[in-house]
């Protein structure tokens, strides 16, 4: 048996630290990747994960530290470089283009003639899809296909130029779980023909269900190990509370009073929808007679699939998509001509699944993040002009009230962490006084105590009599917090269930299209 110590590692990070104005976000790592093995990467948002894959992919450069790719030390200056050397990644959010073919997408940067280019790539492409076994066809258009291809093929992408390490960014928070469990499958394949793969993800089961190491970041610092021996010879749940301490530091309440309160028998009807319909581009409707109540304080829980109607829904509710058929009431008044402004007038708050493209206006700071929808008034603004000192106040204590880590007020929003930018905006939406909040997704991309945090805050605003919509493919956040649940599938919505032990496996049969119940 060949000992860990014995064999030479595809990578190898040494002291690697960057800093940012204000924030340390990699401090003196230290981290070995071996071939055949899969290294979880865990931590809460910030914790540096991202900086040190966008060092080890080659888009930020280290202030300090050594990198050696199979014994000898490199600089990675490029992504391109990382790509030559070997090291792929497969970010969060994709990079293909989706009006381009497979193939097309995989020439993009290839420095051969365009004839030689192509029939090299074709020749590279069935290579690798016999490695992953999978099937991927060249000529397919990648926007037209599943979530779950799209990945194979940023696989493909990522392992193009080489294959010694694959770089897999919070894999499955877009998949099925069928398409999660292809890409375990796929995963287990390239392990097995001696790469190093590296497992980001939020979710501390995928990462003790596939990692053979799992390595813990907290604040910018590496804080624990979990080696293979460990794994294999220490209960799940012994590991389990060691993975979340080292992750936590300390026993975290966060997820206390996450769960929904027995609503009033006199509470009062706030918020209806009424056969609601939206024509798709096809000759099916993307929404199909679409219709819920509920009562002041409720939390309505939507769950299914991704590309069910969930965010068009969503959309049509905040007002961003027109309705064609039926009708939306808030507090008595029929509100689906109503403008966005109008709506947030009367009460109703969205926040959205895609924070980046929708939520922010990332160059920005977040003092002037958390005004966007208060522009002119007081006592932001008074006799038009800017009153900047209310508006920085004002941040403080948002950030403040829900622990937005960051060293002021005036940092580009785009900066922070995802969890933290969630945070945000949160807090700009929960600041207006809202009747009625619709959330898509607010927890995506989220580590599991910035998720049980706004949880918990969701949960305490019921209590306070707001009403939610909380639209998640997360069942268990579903279960955990609201009283009814209704399911999306093919643009219609089921008849809503009250939560009760054991529903999951009746929602997921209504998931996938299923009547039994």
């Amino acid at each position: 048996m060949v000992l860990a110590s014995e064999i030479t590692p595809t990578v190898e990070l040494i002291g690697i630290t960057k800093a940012y104005p204000g924030v340390v976000a990699n401090s003196d790592i230290h981290l070995t990747l071996l071939p055949g093995e899969v290294h979880s990467l865990l931590g809460e948002n910030g914790a540096g994960k991202s900086t040190l894959i966008g060092i080890l992919s080659g888009m930020v450069q280290p202030d300090a530290g050594e990198i050696r790719i199979n014994g000898k030390t490199v600089r990675i200056h490029s992504p391109r470089d990382a790509l030559e050397r070997g090291i792929g990644t497969v970010y969060q959010h994709s990079l293909l283009v989706p009006t381009l073919t497979v193939l097309d997408n995989l020439l993009l940067g290839v420095d051969q003639g365009w004839k030689l280019g192509r029939e090299m790539a074709m020749a590279r492409l069935h290579e690798l899809a016999t490695l992953l076994d999978v099937e991927i066809d060249p000529s397919s258009i990648v926007g037209d296909l599943a979530l779950g291809q799209r990945q194979q093929v940023e696989i493909v992408r990522a392992l193009w130029r080489g294959e010694g390490v694959l770089i897999l960014d919070e894999p499955t928070s877009m998949l099925t779980p069928q398409g999660a469990e292809k890409l375990v499958q796929v995963v287990r394949r390239l392990v097995s023909k001696g790469l190093a793969v590296v497992f980001i993800t939020h979710k501390l089961s995928e990462a003790l269900d596939l990692g053979d190491r799992v390595t813990v970041l907290r604040r910018g610092k590496i804080v624990g190990e979990v080696t293979p021996d460990e794994l294999h010879n220490k209960s799940r749940l012994q590991v389990t509370d060691e993975v979340l301490k080292m992750i936590f530091g300390e026993k975290s309440d966060a997820s206390q009073g996450t769960s929904a309160t027995q609503l009033s028998d006199t509470a009062g009807e706030t918020f209806r929808v009424d056969h609601v319909s939206v024509k798709g581009d096809g000759p099916h409707p993307v929404l199909d007679e679409v219709s819920f109540a509920l009562k002041r304080g409720e939390i309505l829980g939507i769950a299914g699939i991704d590309g069910n109607g969930q965010k068009e829904l969503a959309e049509v509710l905040a007002g961003q998509r027109r309705v064609d058929n039926g009708e939306i009431i808030l507090e008595d008044l029929s509100i689906q001509h109503l403008s966005i402004a109008a709506r947030q007038a009367k009460g109703l708050r969205y926040v959205t699944d895609d924070r980046h493209g929708e939520g922010m206006v990332g160059p920005l700071s977040i003092a002037l993040n958390v005004v966007l929808k208060r522009v002119g008034e007081a006592p932001f603004w008074r006799w038009s002009f800017v009153r900047h000192g209310a508006i920085r106040e004002f941040a403080r204590k948002l950030i403040n009230d829900h622990d937005v880590r960051t060293p002021h007020e005036e940092v580009a929003i785009s900066t922070l962490s995802g969890g933290n930018m969630q945070k945000v905006i949160l807090a700009r939406e929960l600041a207006l006084a809202p009747q009625v909040v619709v959330y898509n997704k607010p927890t995506y991309g989220l580590d599991a105590r910035t998720t049980a945090i706004v949880l918990a805050r969701i949960a305490d605003q019921a209590r306070a009599g707001v009403t939610t919509v909380f639209i998640s493919t997360e069942l268990s956040e579903i279960v955990a917090i609201c009283h009814r649940v209704a399911v999306m599938y093919r643009g219609q919505l089921s008849e809503p269930i009250s939560v009760r032990p054991g529903i999951e496996l009746q929602l997921g049969a209504l998931m996938t299209g299923s009547t039994a119940v």
